[in-house]
Protein backbone atom coordinates (compact mmCIF):
# COMPACT_ATOMS: atom_id res chain seq x y z
CA UNK A 1 0.00 0.00 0.00
CA UNK A 2 1.61 3.30 -1.08
CA UNK A 3 1.39 6.72 0.52
CA UNK A 4 -1.58 7.78 -1.56
CA UNK A 5 -3.71 4.78 -0.66
CA UNK A 6 -2.62 4.21 2.95
CA UNK A 7 -5.69 4.44 5.20
CA UNK A 8 -5.87 7.42 7.51
CA UNK A 9 -8.29 8.69 10.09
CA UNK A 10 -10.31 11.81 9.23
CA UNK A 11 -8.79 13.86 12.06
CA UNK A 12 -5.15 13.15 11.19
CA UNK A 13 -2.93 16.09 10.26
CA UNK A 14 -2.97 16.37 6.42
CA UNK A 15 0.35 15.51 4.78
CA UNK A 16 1.86 14.40 8.08
CA UNK A 17 5.26 12.69 8.19
CA UNK A 18 3.78 9.27 9.02
CA UNK A 19 2.73 8.82 5.39
CA UNK A 20 6.41 9.10 4.40
CA UNK A 21 7.69 6.69 7.05
CA UNK A 22 8.81 3.13 6.10
CA UNK A 23 5.80 1.08 5.08
CA UNK A 24 6.15 -1.47 7.89
CA UNK A 25 6.24 1.29 10.51
CA UNK A 26 3.21 3.24 9.35
CA UNK A 27 0.48 1.15 11.04
CA UNK A 28 2.34 1.30 14.37
CA UNK A 29 2.88 5.03 14.09
CA UNK A 30 -0.78 5.56 13.34
CA UNK A 31 -1.71 3.21 16.20
CA UNK A 32 0.18 5.49 18.61
CA UNK A 33 -1.37 8.57 16.91
CA UNK A 34 1.93 9.96 15.63
CA UNK A 35 -0.13 11.54 12.84
CA UNK A 36 -2.23 13.39 15.44
CA UNK A 37 0.15 15.30 17.75
CA UNK A 38 -2.54 17.23 19.63
CA UNK A 39 -2.88 14.44 22.19
CA UNK A 40 0.81 14.62 23.02
CA UNK A 41 0.50 18.35 23.60
CA UNK A 42 -2.51 17.89 25.88
CA UNK A 43 -0.61 15.31 27.94
CA UNK A 44 2.63 17.29 27.99
CA UNK A 45 1.36 20.74 28.90
CA UNK A 46 0.21 19.84 32.45
CA UNK A 47 3.69 18.38 33.05
CA UNK A 48 5.21 21.70 32.04
CA UNK A 49 2.66 23.56 34.19
CA UNK A 50 3.82 21.57 37.19
CA UNK A 51 7.47 22.28 36.41
CA UNK A 52 6.78 25.98 35.93
CA UNK A 53 4.70 26.37 39.10
CA UNK A 54 7.37 24.57 41.13
CA UNK A 55 9.95 26.98 39.71
CA UNK A 56 8.18 29.90 41.39
CA UNK A 57 9.54 28.66 44.70
CA UNK A 58 13.12 29.10 43.53
CA UNK A 59 13.70 25.57 42.29
CA UNK A 60 14.98 26.52 38.83
CA UNK A 61 18.38 25.12 37.85
CA UNK A 62 20.11 23.33 34.96
CA UNK A 63 17.99 20.28 35.68
CA UNK A 64 14.81 22.24 34.85
CA UNK A 65 15.31 22.17 31.06
CA UNK A 66 16.46 18.56 31.26
CA UNK A 67 13.22 17.62 33.00
CA UNK A 68 11.24 19.59 30.43
CA UNK A 69 12.88 17.55 27.67
CA UNK A 70 12.31 14.27 29.51
CA UNK A 71 8.64 15.09 29.88
CA UNK A 72 8.36 15.93 26.20
CA UNK A 73 9.76 12.54 25.22
CA UNK A 74 7.78 10.78 27.92
CA UNK A 75 4.52 12.42 26.89
CA UNK A 76 5.06 11.37 23.29
CA UNK A 77 5.75 7.77 24.23
CA UNK A 78 3.13 7.37 26.94
CA UNK A 79 0.41 9.12 24.97
CA UNK A 80 1.18 6.58 22.27
CA UNK A 81 1.00 3.75 24.79
CA UNK A 82 -2.35 5.00 26.04
CA UNK A 83 -3.72 5.12 22.51
CA UNK A 84 -2.55 1.56 21.81
CA UNK A 85 -4.19 0.30 25.00
CA UNK A 86 -7.37 2.22 24.25
CA UNK A 87 -7.55 0.75 20.74
CA UNK A 88 -7.02 -2.78 22.03
CA UNK A 89 -9.90 -2.38 24.46
CA UNK A 90 -12.17 -0.48 22.05
CA UNK A 91 -11.47 -2.33 18.81
CA UNK A 92 -15.04 -3.62 18.48
CA UNK A 93 -16.51 -0.15 19.07
CA UNK A 94 -13.97 1.47 16.74
CA UNK A 95 -15.01 -0.81 13.89
CA UNK A 96 -18.57 0.56 14.14
CA UNK A 97 -17.71 4.27 14.17
CA UNK A 98 -16.90 6.05 10.90
CA UNK A 99 -14.14 8.25 12.38
CA UNK A 100 -12.30 5.29 13.96
CA UNK A 101 -13.01 2.41 11.58
CA UNK A 102 -9.70 2.91 9.73
CA UNK A 103 -7.56 2.64 12.85
CA UNK A 104 -4.95 -0.12 12.42
CA UNK A 105 -6.56 -2.78 14.64
CA UNK A 106 -10.17 -2.65 13.32
CA UNK A 107 -8.74 -2.17 9.79
CA UNK A 108 -6.82 -5.44 10.17
CA UNK A 109 -3.36 -3.91 9.69
CA UNK A 110 -2.16 -4.91 13.17
CA UNK A 111 -3.27 -7.91 15.19
CA UNK A 112 -4.23 -7.65 18.84
CA UNK A 113 -1.15 -9.66 19.74
CA UNK A 114 1.13 -7.30 17.84
CA UNK A 115 -0.55 -4.34 19.51
CA UNK A 116 0.11 -5.79 22.98
CA UNK A 117 3.78 -6.31 22.12
CA UNK A 118 4.06 -2.73 20.88
CA UNK A 119 2.32 -1.47 24.03
CA UNK A 120 4.82 -3.27 26.25
CA UNK A 121 7.73 -1.79 24.29
CA UNK A 122 6.36 1.75 24.65
CA UNK A 123 5.75 1.27 28.37
CA UNK A 124 9.33 0.08 28.87
CA UNK A 125 10.62 3.23 27.16
CA UNK A 126 8.36 5.30 29.41
CA UNK A 127 9.69 3.49 32.47
CA UNK A 128 13.27 4.25 31.48
CA UNK A 129 12.37 7.95 31.23
CA UNK A 130 10.56 7.92 34.57
CA UNK A 131 13.59 6.30 36.23
CA UNK A 132 15.62 9.43 35.44
CA UNK A 133 13.61 11.34 38.08
CA UNK A 134 13.84 11.27 41.87
CA UNK A 135 12.39 8.34 43.82
CA UNK A 136 9.35 10.25 45.07
CA UNK A 137 8.47 11.31 41.53
CA UNK A 138 8.82 7.74 40.28
CA UNK A 139 6.19 6.59 42.76
CA UNK A 140 3.93 9.52 41.84
CA UNK A 141 4.24 8.56 38.16
CA UNK A 142 3.54 4.88 38.78
CA UNK A 143 0.45 5.78 40.80
CA UNK A 144 -1.25 6.92 37.59
CA UNK A 145 -1.30 3.42 36.08
CA UNK A 146 -4.57 2.47 37.75
CA UNK A 147 -6.30 5.50 36.24
CA UNK A 148 -4.89 4.68 32.80
CA UNK A 149 -5.98 1.03 33.00
CA UNK A 150 -9.58 1.87 33.90
CA UNK A 151 -10.18 4.83 31.57
CA UNK A 152 -11.20 2.98 28.35
CA UNK A 153 -14.01 1.23 30.23
CA UNK A 154 -15.55 4.37 31.70
CA UNK A 155 -17.50 5.24 28.55
CA UNK A 156 -19.43 2.01 29.09
CA UNK A 157 -20.29 2.94 32.67
CA UNK A 158 -20.89 6.68 32.95
CA UNK A 159 -21.87 9.68 30.86
CA UNK A 160 -18.85 11.42 32.37
CA UNK A 161 -15.83 9.47 31.06
CA UNK A 162 -14.30 12.89 30.36
CA UNK A 163 -13.99 13.36 34.13
CA UNK A 164 -11.90 10.19 34.39
CA UNK A 165 -9.81 11.37 31.45
CA UNK A 166 -9.26 14.62 33.34
CA UNK A 167 -7.94 12.72 36.34
CA UNK A 168 -5.69 10.65 34.08
CA UNK A 169 -4.40 13.11 31.49
CA UNK A 170 -3.40 15.78 34.00
CA UNK A 171 -1.44 13.53 36.35
CA UNK A 172 1.67 14.96 34.74
CA UNK A 173 1.07 18.21 36.65
CA UNK A 174 1.79 16.31 39.87
CA UNK A 175 4.75 14.50 38.34
CA UNK A 176 6.21 17.72 36.92
CA UNK A 177 5.92 19.54 40.23
CA UNK A 178 7.41 16.62 42.17
CA UNK A 179 10.33 16.28 39.75
CA UNK A 180 11.52 19.79 40.60
CA UNK A 181 10.31 20.27 44.19
CA UNK A 182 10.75 16.70 45.46
CA UNK A 183 7.33 16.87 47.08
CA UNK A 184 3.70 17.71 46.33
CA UNK A 185 2.70 21.10 47.68
CA UNK A 186 -0.74 22.80 47.51
CA UNK A 187 0.04 24.58 44.19
CA UNK A 188 0.55 21.18 42.54
CA UNK A 189 -2.95 20.04 43.48
CA UNK A 190 -4.45 23.35 42.36
CA UNK A 191 -2.81 22.98 38.94
CA UNK A 192 -3.95 19.35 38.74
CA UNK A 193 -7.53 20.44 39.47
CA UNK A 194 -7.26 23.21 36.87
CA UNK A 195 -6.21 20.62 34.30
CA UNK A 196 -9.13 18.39 35.31
CA UNK A 197 -11.66 21.08 34.39
CA UNK A 198 -9.70 22.02 31.27
CA UNK A 199 -9.99 18.42 30.07
CA UNK A 200 -13.70 18.34 30.85
CA UNK A 201 -14.03 21.31 28.52
CA UNK A 202 -11.92 20.28 25.56
CA UNK A 203 -12.92 16.61 25.58
CA UNK A 204 -16.60 17.47 25.74
CA UNK A 205 -16.03 19.52 22.59
CA UNK A 206 -14.20 16.57 21.04
CA UNK A 207 -16.98 14.12 21.99
CA UNK A 208 -19.56 16.11 20.03
CA UNK A 209 -17.96 14.76 16.84
CA UNK A 210 -19.07 11.22 17.64
CA UNK A 211 -22.33 11.75 19.51
CA UNK A 212 -24.58 10.21 16.87
CA UNK A 213 -22.43 7.08 16.53
CA UNK A 214 -21.97 6.87 20.29
CA UNK A 215 -25.72 6.97 20.85
CA UNK A 216 -26.24 4.17 18.33
CA UNK A 217 -23.62 1.80 19.79
CA UNK A 218 -24.30 2.59 23.44
CA UNK A 219 -21.16 4.58 24.28
CA UNK A 220 -21.64 7.38 26.83
CA UNK A 221 -20.09 10.87 26.90
CA UNK A 222 -20.59 14.34 28.31
CA UNK A 223 -21.60 15.44 24.81
CA UNK A 224 -24.65 13.18 25.07
CA UNK A 225 -25.28 14.09 28.70
CA UNK A 226 -25.11 17.85 28.21
CA UNK A 227 -26.48 18.13 24.67
CA UNK A 228 -27.73 21.63 23.85
CA UNK A 229 -26.70 22.82 27.33
CA UNK A 230 -23.03 22.26 26.49
CA UNK A 231 -22.14 25.95 26.12
CA UNK A 232 -22.96 27.09 29.70
CA UNK A 233 -21.24 24.01 31.08
CA UNK A 234 -18.13 24.85 29.06
CA UNK A 235 -18.17 28.35 30.52
CA UNK A 236 -18.16 26.75 33.96
CA UNK A 237 -15.38 24.29 33.10
CA UNK A 238 -13.07 26.93 31.65
CA UNK A 239 -13.86 29.44 34.41
CA UNK A 240 -12.88 26.79 36.96
CA UNK A 241 -9.67 26.17 35.03
CA UNK A 242 -8.68 29.83 35.21
CA UNK A 243 -9.73 30.19 38.85
CA UNK A 244 -7.72 27.17 39.97
CA UNK A 245 -4.73 28.27 37.93
CA UNK A 246 -4.91 31.65 39.66
CA UNK A 247 -5.22 29.86 43.01
CA UNK A 248 -2.03 27.93 42.26
CA UNK A 249 -0.29 31.23 41.63
CA UNK A 250 -1.63 32.63 44.90
CA UNK A 251 -0.37 29.58 46.79
CA UNK A 252 3.04 30.04 45.16
CA UNK A 253 3.11 33.74 46.18
CA UNK A 254 2.93 34.94 42.58
CA UNK A 255 2.83 38.64 41.81
CA UNK A 256 0.27 40.61 39.80
CA UNK A 257 2.01 39.71 36.54
CA UNK A 258 0.95 36.08 36.97
CA UNK A 259 -2.74 36.99 37.05
CA UNK A 260 -2.47 39.50 34.22
CA UNK A 261 -0.75 36.86 32.09
CA UNK A 262 -3.84 34.65 32.42
CA UNK A 263 -5.81 37.22 30.40
CA UNK A 264 -4.96 35.85 26.93
CA UNK A 265 -5.96 32.34 28.03
CA UNK A 266 -9.30 33.70 29.24
CA UNK A 267 -9.87 35.38 25.87
CA UNK A 268 -8.99 32.14 24.08
CA UNK A 269 -11.49 30.16 26.15
CA UNK A 270 -14.15 32.78 25.45
CA UNK A 271 -13.46 32.42 21.71
CA UNK A 272 -13.85 28.64 21.93
CA UNK A 273 -17.20 28.86 23.67
CA UNK A 274 -18.57 31.72 21.58
CA UNK A 275 -17.71 30.20 18.19
CA UNK A 276 -18.40 26.54 18.97
CA UNK A 277 -20.99 24.76 16.82
CA UNK A 278 -21.71 21.43 18.51
CA UNK A 279 -23.46 20.13 15.38
CA UNK A 280 -20.46 20.73 13.10
CA UNK A 281 -17.75 18.06 13.49
CA UNK A 282 -15.10 20.16 11.72
CA UNK A 283 -15.85 23.12 13.98
CA UNK A 284 -15.57 20.91 17.09
CA UNK A 285 -12.30 19.37 15.94
CA UNK A 286 -10.75 22.77 15.23
CA UNK A 287 -11.65 24.10 18.68
CA UNK A 288 -10.48 20.91 20.36
CA UNK A 289 -7.09 21.18 18.66
CA UNK A 290 -6.92 24.87 19.59
CA UNK A 291 -6.49 23.78 23.19
CA UNK A 292 -2.80 23.31 22.52
CA UNK A 293 -2.67 27.09 22.25
CA UNK A 294 -4.88 27.47 25.32
CA UNK A 295 -2.52 25.28 27.32
CA UNK A 296 0.52 27.25 26.14
CA UNK A 297 -1.19 30.50 27.10
CA UNK A 298 -1.80 29.14 30.60
CA UNK A 299 1.86 28.12 30.76
CA UNK A 300 2.80 31.72 29.96
CA UNK A 301 1.55 32.86 33.39
CA UNK A 302 4.21 31.09 35.53
CA UNK A 303 6.86 31.75 32.88
CA UNK A 304 6.13 35.50 32.94
CA UNK A 305 6.25 35.40 36.73
CA UNK A 306 9.60 33.63 36.67
CA UNK A 307 11.05 36.02 34.08
CA UNK A 308 9.87 39.01 36.11
CA UNK A 309 11.79 37.64 39.07
CA UNK A 310 14.98 37.70 37.02
CA UNK A 311 14.71 41.41 36.30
Amino acid sequence: MDNATAPTTPDAVPGNWVARAPRAARPYLRLMRADRPIGTWLLLLPCWWGLAIASLNGNVGPHYLWYALLFAIGAYVMRGAGCVYNDIVDQDFDARVERTALRPIPAGEISTRQAWAFLIALCLIGLVILMQLNRFTIFVGLASLGLVAIYPFMKRITYWPQAWLGLTFNWGALVGYAAVAGELGPPAFAIYAAGFFWTLGYDTIYAHQDKEDDALIGVKSTALALGSATRPWLIGFFAATLTLFALAGFMADASLIFYLALGPAAVHFLWQVKTLDINNAHNCLKRFKANRDAGLLLLAAPICEWLTGLI
